[in-house]
């Protein structure tokens, strides 16, 4: 068997092969609400075999989402429809996650397919928060920088909607601290100017991100698996680097993190980023080889082999796919059989199996 279709324990979970779904917003809830649209969406992509399915970055409160269309799990009302989903998702052999995430000053925007601006409240729209007051572009809205008091209601924002995450069944969670969103706005020096304890220094800049973990770690299961998605460079001068990404990581483990959820860019105009095929999983890779965490790889990783070229390199240990899986929900079955493995179709699917 390729290590692609290898199972991998971690904590109290099996997943039956190393291809996650990445989270990816479809700007299709109303209210945060999900609906059928996510269940046909994620439900597929558990028919189609992945080994572990993680929901898109889901608002941990009403402010805290990216667009309108967003997922969010800030009220109890919330849960039963993701109830449902999950328990989909599980009943086809796939283990569901959740992307806890808050989108600070990336926030408050329209569906980018109908208005690519962000909101005035006039329109819907709200105030965004951040660890300064910086915009992300110059047409933004100045974002208003968080006093203790905010920030002491984000770290409780992201403890409930874990209590609402494990009432509806999710085995893995994941802190989003990538991407340019508020975490990442916090940890970046190009963002946060701040001269309090959540500015200036390394320590200062990771410490919202830790408390967060440690309060979503006050009531997640021990035994269940906690991932963190980072940007581990902001590509641009003067930013977060690989350097610091590997001391948080590092940190990260010994705070009881399992998994580093390895990205990058997202937090600044000024990025140069070189696009090409796996452009980072050599970040991934660093990350690993110092710190000997489980890392997941993500980022133009679109076929089979070269998924498990990276794992057999022991580039990372995860395979996240995004846009290769809104092209094709059915991309392990397909994996497998241009790897040769024989895994097992859907029953009702059985009879279409391709056969060498």
């Amino acid at each position: 068997m390729s290590l692609l279709f290898s199972p991998l324990k971690i904590k109290n979970i099996e997943v039956k092969n190393r291809i996650v779904v990445s989270p990816m917003c479809e700007y299709s809830a109303v209210d945060g609400f999900p609906n059928n649209w996510h269940l046909v969406h994620l439900g597929s992509r558990a028919v189609g075999g992945a080994g572990l399915i993680i929901f898109e970055a889901t608002g941990v409160s009403p402010e805290a989402r990216i667009s309108v269309g967003d997922l969010g799990i800030w009220k109890d009302e919330h849960i039963e429809k993701f109830k449902e989903i999950v328990g989909f998702i599980h009943q086809n052999g796939s283990i569901a996650g959740i992307q806890l995430a808050h989108a600070g000053r990336k926030a408050s925007f329209d569906i980018p397919w109908e208005n690519p601006l962000q909101l005035d409240k006039a329109n819907g729209g709200w105030d965004t928060l951040s660890a300064s007051a910086e915009v992300f572009n110059p047409t933004d809205k100045i974002p208003i920088a968080l006093d203790i008091e905010g920030i002491e209601k984000v770290k409780a924002d992201f403890k409930a909607a874990t209590v609402r995450a494990i009432k509806a069944g999710f085995k893995v969670i994941e802190i989003h601290a990538a991407h340019g969103y508020l975490q990442h706005q916090f940890l970046s020096p190009i963002s946060n100017k701040r001269t309090d304890n959540y500015g200036g220094s390394f320590e200062n800049r990771i410490r919202l991100l830790m408390e967060t973990v440690e309060a979503v770690q006050e009531v997640w299961p021990v035994e269940n698996p906690l991932f963190v998605r980072i940007s581990a460079t902001d590509w641009a001068e003067g930013g977060w680097s690989l350097e610091e990404s590997i001391r948080l990581s590092a940190l990260l483990k010994e705070k009881g993190v399992d998994v580093i959820d390895t990205s990058s860019g997202g937090l600044t105009l000024a990025q140069q980023i070189p696009l090409k095929p796996g452009y980072q999983v050599e970040f991934a890779a660093a990350i690993k080889k110092e710190t000997a965490i489980t890392t997941g790889a993500v980022g133009l990783i679109t076929n089979a082999k070269q998924a498990e070229e990276i794992l057999q390199n022991g580039q990372a240990d995860l395979i996240f796919l995004a846009r290769e899986f809104l092209r094709d929900p059915y991309f392990p079955l397909h994996a497998a059989f241009e790897l040769d493995d024989d895994v097992k179709w859907p029953s009702q699917y059985e009879r279409a199996k391709p056969r060498k």
